[in-house]
C-alpha cells in the first residue's frame, strides 16, 4: 500500500515538473520583452524622400499605388500643374495629379516587396528637375488558409499545460514501469512541445512585426517625437497650409515700441452741446441711436430753457408796456393818415410812424417767441453717432455734451514717447489681434504728459473694425541699425514657460523647435538676434499649429 502510494506522489511530482517547465516555455513563445525588436518608425508607411535645390519630393506607397507630393524647397509651397515622369521598373509612367495636390501613379510592382529605386522627372513652368528616390516594402504575406492561422494566447497556453501535464504522467509512469520506449515518447513529446513554441516564437514574429507595421500604416497623422521634433506627413501639411522662408541676416532700422491709442481726427469729429441750460426734447425722427450716421446740419434734438417765475413776470410786464405803447402808435398812425391826406402831415411823419409801430410789434413777438421756441441741437460735422445718452425730458446744463460724432473712416493715433522723435514720416501699429496698420506722422507736442510727448500719427488705409479709444502698440522706426534675421510675426511661437521659439524645416515631413531671441521690427515682422542661423528654413505660416501637435 505505501510502495503504491510512492508511486503515484511520483507521478504527480514528474506532472507537476513538467507543467512548470511547459509554463517557462510558454512566455518565451508567447512573447518575450520584446528588447531587441526594433521600434516601429513614426510613420511605418513606406515612403522615400528626395530634396534639391528647388523641389522637396515626397513619395508615399499606398497599396498597389504611390502618392508623390512635390513642394517648393525654400517655401514649402505645393507645385501643382507640374509635368512629371517616373522611372519605375516597369518602365517610364506618368503620374495623374489628384484633388488634394498629390501625384498619384499605379504600382503593381510595389506586391514584390524590397527596395525600389525610382527617379522623377519634374518640369513645373520654366524650371525642370530629376530627383532619384527609393522605397523600402514589405513582401506581401502569403494568401494560404494555413499562414494566417493563429491561435489565441489564452488557447494555446492552456494546451501547452495541458499537453506538459499529461506528458509529466507519461514520464512518470514510464520510469516507475522501466519501460524505455514509452519515457523517449514522452521526452521527445516534452522537447517537441516546447520546441514548437521556440519555433513559433523564431519564425512568426516577422509576420506579427509586419502586422504591426500594417496597423500603423491604416492612418498617418502629425505627433511630436522623443527628441522634441515634430513629424508632419505632408498629406497633413496641405491641410495645416504650412509655409516657411530661408532666413537670411541683414540690417535693419532699430524700432521704437510707444503705446497708443486710436483718436478721433479734430476735422472729421465734433460734439453735440447746448448752448443754455434746459429740458431736451426729440426732434420728429427720434433721438439718434449710437452708429446711427448723420450729415452736417441734422437737427439731433431740442433744448428747451425753462423759465423762472421772476423771469416770467418780467416778460409779462415787458409785454404789458409793450402793448400800451403798440396802441398808442397805432392812434397816432391813424390819426396821420387822416391828416396826410388834406396835407396837414408830411408823408415823412406818417411813414415813420408805421416804422416804429412796426418795430414795437416785431419786439413783442420775439418775447413771445423766447417763451415758446426751444433751441435746435444741429450736427456741426458728418459722422456717426459715436456717444450719447439723450433721453426726452432729460435736463442738461450749458455745455453739456449731448452727442459726440466721430467720422469712422478718419482716425488717429496718439502715442506716448519719453523721448523726441525726429525726422519720422511713417510708422506702424498693431492691435491687440495683431492686426497691423500703417501710420503716417502729423506732428509731436512740447508740453509733458505724465513725463511723456504725445505724437500723433494718421491712419492709412482701411479702418473698418476700428473704434476711438482703442488701444495698440506704435511701432516708430529710428536712425540705429541692429543686424539680424527679420521674420513674420507668426513664425514666432511662445512656449508655456515665456520662452519664444520657431521651427525649422530640417526635413520634408519634420520640424525642430529652435530657441530664439527676439525684437520687434515692425508691424508684421520681428528681428531674431540669436538662436537660428542665416541659410535656415524656417516656418513662416503654421507655425501654432505645430504647436499644438502632441
Amino acid at each position: 500500500m505505501f510502495r503504491k502510494f510512492r508511486r503515484i506522489s511520483c507521478a504527480i511530482a514528474v506532472a507537476v515538473v513538467a507543467t512548470c517547465a511547459t509554463l517557462t516555455a510558454t512566455p518565451a513563445h508567447e512573447g518575450h520583452d520584446h528588447t531587441d525588436e526594433p521600434q516601429a518608425s513614426v510613420s511605418a508607411t513606406p515612403r522615400g524622400e528626395a530634396v534639391s535645390a528647388e523641389f522637396e519630393l515626397v513619395a508615399v506607397a499606398r497599396g498597389d499605388s504611390i502618392d508623390i507630393y512635390v513642394d517648393r524647397f525654400a517655401t514649402n509651397e505645393p507645385v501643382t500643374g507640374a509635368s512629371l515622369v517616373v522611372e519605375t521598373p516597369a518602365g517610364p509612367a506618368t503620374p495623374s495629379e489628384q484633388p488634394d495636390g498629390a501625384y498619384r501613379l499605379p504600382a503593381p510592382w510595389l506586391s514584390k516587396g524590397g527596395r525600389t529605386d525610382l527617379v522623377v522627372s519634374i518640369t513645373a513652368k520654366n524650371l525642370t528637375d530629376i530627383l532619384p528616390v527609393t522605397i523600402e516594402t514589405p513582401a506581401q504575406k502569403s494568401s494560404s488558409p494555413v499562414a494566417h492561422l493563429e491561435w489565441s494566447p489564452v488557447l494555446r497556453t492552456i494546451l501547452l499545460v495541458g499537453g506538459g501535464f499529461i506528458a509529466g504522467l507519461l514520464v512518470a509512469a514510464a520510469v516507475l514501469r522501466r519501460r524505455l520506449a514509452l519515457v523517449v515518447l514522452a521526452c521527445m513529446a516534452l522537447v517537441s512541445g516546447a520546441g514548437e513554441g521556440n519555433a513559433h516564437e523564431g519564425h512568426g514574429h516577422e509576420e506579427e512585426k509586419e502586422q504591426v507595421a500594417i496597423r500603423a500604416n491604416s492612418e498617418e497623422r502629425a505627433q511630436r517625437l522623443s527628441d522634441g521634433t515634430v513629424f508632419v506627413p505632408k498629406s497633413i501639411q496641405r491641410i495645416f497650409a504650412l509655409r516657411s522662408l530661408v532666413t537670411e541676416k541683414a540690417r535693419h532700422p532699430k524700432v521704437a515700441e510707444l503705446p497708443g491709442r486710436i483718436i478721433p481726427d479734430p476735422a472729421a469729429s465734433g460734439y453735440v452741446q447746448s448752448a443754455v441750460g434746459g429740458r431736451l426734447s426729440a426732434s420728429p425722427d427720434g433721438f439718434p441711436r449710437l452708429g446711427t450716421r448723420v450729415k452736417q446740419g441734422d437737427i439731433l434734438g431740442y433744448v428747451t430753457p425753462p423759465l423762472q417765475a421772476i423771469d416770467l413776470s418780467d416778460m409779462r410786464q415787458r409785454q404789458g408796456e409793450l402793448d400800451q405803447q403798440i396802441s398808442i402808435v397805432e392812434r397816432r398812425v391813424a390819426r396821420y393818415e387822416q391828416l396826410a391826406a388834406g396835407g396837414a402831415v408830411s408823408r415823412t411823419q406818417l411813414e415813420e410812424a408805421r416804422l416804429e409801430l412796426e418795430g414795437l410789434r416785431d419786439r413783442r413777438a420775439s418775447i413771445e417767441k423766447a417763451r415758446r421756441e426751444p433751441e435746435p441741437l444741429v450736427a456741426p460735422v458728418a459722422g456717426v453717432i459715436a456717444e450719447g445718452t439723450a433721453v426726452a425730458g432729460q435736463i442738461v446744463q450749458p455745455s453739456s455734451i449731448v452727442f459726440n460724432i466721430v467720422d469712422p473712416s478718419r482716425l488717429w493715433v496718439e502715442a506716448l514717447s519719453f523721448e523726441t522723435i525726429e525726422g519720422v514720416k511713417t510708422a506702424r501699429a498693431t492691435t491687440y489681434s495683431g492686426r497691423s496698420l500703417e501710420l503716417e506722422y502729423r506732428g509731436a507736442g512740447f508740453a509733458d504728459r505724465s513725463q511723456s510727448v504725445p505724437v500723433h500719427f494718421s491712419i492709412i488705409g482701411d479702418t473698418a473694425g476700428l473704434r476711438a479709444g482703442q488701444f495698440l502698440t506704435v511701432l516708430v522706426p529710428t536712425r540705429d541699425e541692429k543686424e539680424g534675421i527679420a521674420v513674420p510675426r507668426t513664425s514666432l511661437v511662445r512656449g508655456s514657460n515665456g520662452q519664444d521659439f520657431v521651427y525649422e524645416h530640417v526635413g520634408p515631413e519634420r520640424f525642430a523647435p529652435r530657441s530664439v531671441r527676439a525684437e520687434p521690427l515692425d508691424g508684421e515682422n520681428v528681428l531674431i538676434m540669436s538662436g537660428v542661423a542665416p541659410g535656415k528654413r524656417i516656418v513662416s505660416q503654421g507655425a501654432e499649429l505645430l504647436e499644438h501637435v502632441r
